[in-house]
């Protein structure tokens, strides 16, 4: 696929996907969808991508949705005749999903105002750093629609029931530090430290651990995130240990500890994954 509306760049084993409708404060688009979940397929069949770093062109991360239909913008019964109340499925929802099925941590670095689809497509993404420059808001209610792109199960086990329900309830937008103060961002920085201190962790991951421990791990936090009862998380944990620690990637990890020398990991996400992998089956609707 072609790309109009994101930038797709790999250096030191790191993808930076950058939104690039910077005229328009990347605002979202069914084109930059369609992209964007491009380019995660391409990110978690690709072995040289340890990490995917999402940012934006310009002086936005992502202003909401495109307003190129005006008050029709939501009214999809008038954009597709092919879709009913039982069909739709809310193009930012699908990227979220996307992001929530990675085997590679994404890390979003918000640079500038984030909105709307713009901040909930990032509640899948692993660490959110914000600029000083970034503002946040769930501004849905004050546009006559709902939260979507799954951010009513994201956001409350990301900065808890009250929080999510203030901003998303009020709709206001919202200083970084606020996003800081209430656990959606772990970190704010002075625009120019941004994307520095995101490939500063994106290395930290890319140079010293496993490609499939991590792909494991991250999927580990994120469906037991749902779990009711931690023996959900031992029967799958155990399970993994089980079987990682009986392949290749685990003696590396023990031998380079003991010799103090850097790991050279070798198993690959794309083709060693184990056999119960994936172990949950949550697509009731495809």
């Amino acid at each position: 696929m072609d790309y109009t509306h994101i930038k797709y760049d790999i250096s030191e084993r790191i993808l930076t996907i950058t939104l690039n409708r910077p005229e328009k404060l990347n605002t979202f688009t069914p084109t930059m969808k369609a992209e964007l979940i491009d380019s995660f397929d391409r990110a978690d069949a690709d072995d040289n991508v340890r990490v995917v770093i999402v940012t934006g062109s310009g002086r936005a991360f992502c202003a909401g949705a495109d307003f190129g239909n005006a008050g029709d913008t939501f009214d999809y019964s008038r954009r597709d005749s092919q879709e009913s109340l039982e069909t739709h499925r809310d193009n930012g929802g699908l990227v979220s999903l996307r992001i929530y099925d990675m085997k590679k941590p994404v890390i979003a670095a918000i640079n500038g105002p984030v909105v709307g689809v713009g901040i909930t497509m990032t509640l899948p993404m692993d660490i959110r750093l914000a600029s000083e420059d970034a503002k946040f808001g769930f501004v849905f209610t004050r546009r006559g629609v709902v939260p979507e792109a799954c951010s009513s199960w994201f956001l409350p086990r990301i900065v808890g029931m009250s929080q999510a329900a203030e901003w998303i309830l009020t709709g206001r937008v919202f200083p970084a530090q606020e996003a800081l103060q209430g656990g959606l961002v772990s970190e704010v920085l002075k625009p120019e430290a941004l994307m520095p201190r995101a490939r500063e962790l994106a290395l930290e991951i890319a140079q010293n651990t496993s490609a499939l421990s991590v792909a494991l791990a991250r999927q580990l936090l994120w469906r037991m995130a749902g779990a009711d009862h931690p023996m959900e998380a031992h029967k799958i944990d155990s399970k993994c240990m089980y079987w990682t620690g009986k392949n290749a990637d685990s003696n590396e990890g023990i031998q380079s500890f003991l010799e103090k020398r850097a790991p050279q990991f070798i198993l690959k996400p794309s083709s060693d994954m184990p056999g119960f992998y994936p172990w949950w089956d949550e697509r009731p609707f495809e």
